[in-house]
């Protein structure tokens, strides 16, 4: 496991002196945009007679980046970075409902902290632990500056139900690599019967700022972006008040609640998505995790009989919580090479093949729906997120997952580094999941939850006249039924990039031989051996492809009017 920062408060050796002297604490807030049980905030507004909240819009996230394939910064959409933006903005007015607001400021996060501690006289430092690398890093920084500046620092864990570093030592020092190897480990949450603190009456004031220079929350325009086009928004909106509202709309059907069970939600729900969409709640902190537990629990301890995991909503958290752990105890768990958890796999470089499912010009209309819907809105059912991954990857492009996870870390305004690298490194068949013959259809999946194909003609308006029996499967379609649906395939909407029957035997016997390479060399690939393995592939592609050719003119020159 990765050195990391330990999620503890660290207190100097004058720590008491400090106290009984000094009542200037800051609450820095980077995820865990909640007032409700967010432990970090209590203990800092404990015993101060001023309160500094604060927020850094920080560069590395929300400068934006024209080259990147779509409006955002180099790291986030858009999308993400609005919702963000009305999270701090809701946030703002529920600090100032208590007697205080949020200090808005500019800047590399460090620098930025360090200069407020020395400037308000800070002597208490409280912030949410937080397991991603690049916080790993920063937190690491600034704590050490303050401890060694004589600043108590207290960093409790609350974004997640357990202590990922808890988990990891129970296990002997390396994090579970099996869901129910998790459980086991993990039991049930020490706080999991105690009441959490999920109302706060008031804090203290902001004390006086001096010359740092302040902001109210920025707005988009505010950045230096251009405002997307109002069907280009997400329909979710930012921020504690909203995450709070959709939990009590989805706790209210407790017979729901009780009965959820998550192969059975259908993807192609739009109008009403079949999960609570809670999902960009959990990611930013507007919702605590550890009270949506609690909530659930309640309504488990009230009816007769509910799912368990790993299929129950309580089950879905403890997914989250697994992902965590495995990210968090991982080296270089975010790529393929070094990642000793993960199969070395000789994925292609077809950037033509990428940006066509990237920018939904596959061919395959349930493909390319879930991908308009992923621009358009940021978020997609789960279901939807395995099509399109499996297709890009082992399925039918044989396309490299980091690729995939990239796109996907820039759209989704659920975007969470662990889940989503865990996800992409699953659905790959890279770790986790194995079993790679098993394959979602770019054609019939879809078929299952909405044979009409509403879902395709509402993402892809072009084909929204198209008869449902050839919506999966436009390119099927007579001429003269394309016309009259004013689409024509290969000039109004594309053509398949590949062919899925031809494709998925193709990916099937990469993988099947890039499995047993694993197994025979232990794991321990080299660079060497991948690049024969593919140049390998290349060439037996290439003789598929002048094959398939090959039949297409004799087929052709068989058909042609003498």
């Amino acid at each position: 496991m990765r050195a990391a920062i330990q999620p503890l408060s660290l207190y100097c050796s004058n720590s008491s002196k400090l106290m009984a002297s000094s009542s200037n604490s800051l609450m820095w807030f980077r995820k865990g945009i909640r007032i409700h049980d967010n432990p970090a905030l209590e203990y800092a507004a404990k015993g101060a007679n001023f309160l500094y909240p604060v927020f850094v819009i920080d560069p590395h996230y929300m400068e934006p980046d024209p080259s990147a394939f779509s409006p955002g910064s180099s790291r986030a959409g858009l999308n993400r970075i609005r919702f963000l933006l009305e999270s701090l903005v809701d946030l703002d007015l529920n600090l100032k409902k208590l007697g205080s607001r949020l200090l808005v400021l500019h800047g590399e996060p460090g620098e930025v902290l360090i200069r407020c501690l020395e400037e308000w006289n800070v002597k208490k430092l409280c912030f949410e632990y937080d397991t991603d690398p690049y916080y790993q890093a920063l937190d690491a920084r600034v704590q050490n500056l303050a401890s060694a500046a004589g600043i108590e620092v207290f960093s409790p864990v609350s974004h997640t139900l357990f202590n990922p570093a808890d988990i990891i030592q129970k296990n002997g020092g390396s994090p579970p690599l099996s869901y129910q190897s998790f459980l086991k480990l993990a039991g049930e949450p020490s706080w999991a019967c105690a009441p959490l603190s999920t109302t706060v009456s008031s804090l203290p004031p902001v004390g006086d700022t001096g010359r740092s220079d302040i902001s109210d929350v920025p707005t988009i325009k505010d950045l230096g972006y251009e405002d997307m086009a109002k069907d280009d928004w997400t329909p979710f909106r930012g921020g504690e008040t909203e995450a709070l509202k959709r939990l009590e709309e989805s706790m209210s059907n407790k017979d729901w609640v009780a009965k959820f069970e998550k192969p059975k939600g259908d993807p192609s729900a739009f109008l009403k998505p079949a999960t609570t969409v809670l999902s960009p709640y959990l990611k930013f902190g507007c919702l605590s995790s550890r009270y949506f537990y609690q909530r659930i629990q309640e309504i488990y301890n009230n009816v007769e009989g509910h799912t368990s995991p790993p299929v129950s909503l309580v089950g879905q958290l403890l997914w989250r919580e697994f992902f965590y752990t495995a990210a968090f105890g991982t080296p270089n768990f975010d790529r393929m090479k070094d990642n000793k958890i993960c199969k070395q796999i000789p994925w292609n470089d077809d950037n033509e093949l990428l940006a066509a499912w990237r920018d939904a010009r596959t061919g395959f209309p349930w493909i390319d729906a879930i991908m308009v819907q992923l621009r358009k809105w940021g978020w997609m059912h789960h279901l939807a997120r395995h099509c399109v991954a499996c297709f890009l990857t082992r399925g039918d492009l044989f396309v490299h997952w980091e690729k995939g996870r990239d796109v996907f870390e820039r759209l989704l305004i659920d975007s969470d580094w662990a889940i989503n690298n865990a996800n992409w490194l699953w659905l790959s068949c890279s770790s986790f999941f194995y079993q790679y013959n098993r394959v979602y259809s770019p054609i019939t999946f879809g078929k299952k939850y909405d044979p009409n194909g509403d879902f395709i003609r509402h993402f892809l308006p072009v084909l929204k006249d198209m008869p449902k029996q050839y919506i999966y499967e436009p390119w099927t379609a007579p001429l003269s039924i394309q016309k009259k649906a004013k689409c024509i395939i290969g000039e109004d909407y594309p053509k398949p990039v590949v062919s899925h029957d031809i494709a998925i035997k193709e990916c099937r016997k990469k993988m099947g031989e890039a499995y047993e390479l694993n197994k025979r060399l232990k794991g321990l690939i080299s660079e060497e051996d991948l690049e024969n393995l593919k140049k390998r592939n290349t060439e037996e592609d290439q003789r598929q492809n002048a094959q398939t050719k090959r039949k297409r003119q004799t087929l052709n020159d068989w058909i042609q009017p003498q």
